[in-house]
């Protein structure tokens, strides 16, 4: 264990340089680059539930009305076949 110990003088310690500053032009295009990546991201998420949404919406107002999909592709093929 002791002769991990360093004994010798300490090395002078490296100066770290201040960070670059970015210019205006630098943090609008990361800004962009951001919200381009965060609309992305809400469109592969609200899309489709968007769509499943409205699905659910036109599917209960057919039961609330007191019909089906299936019924009404019924009766569209009955009207067209009679032209």
């Amino acid at each position: 264990m002791t002769t991990d110990l360093h004994e010798g003088p300490l090395e002078v310690a490296t100066e770290i340089a201040a960070p670059v500053r970015r210019t205006w032009r630098e943090q609008r295009e990361r800004r962009r680059r951001r919200r381009i990546w965060m609309e992305e991201l809400l469109g592969w998420i609200l899309v489709p539930v968007i769509v499943v949404g409205c699905y659910w919406a036109v599917e209960g107002v057919m039961i609330a009305l007191g019909t089906s999909p299936t019924a009404i592709l019924n009766g569209l093929n009955q009207v067209t076949s009679g032209f």
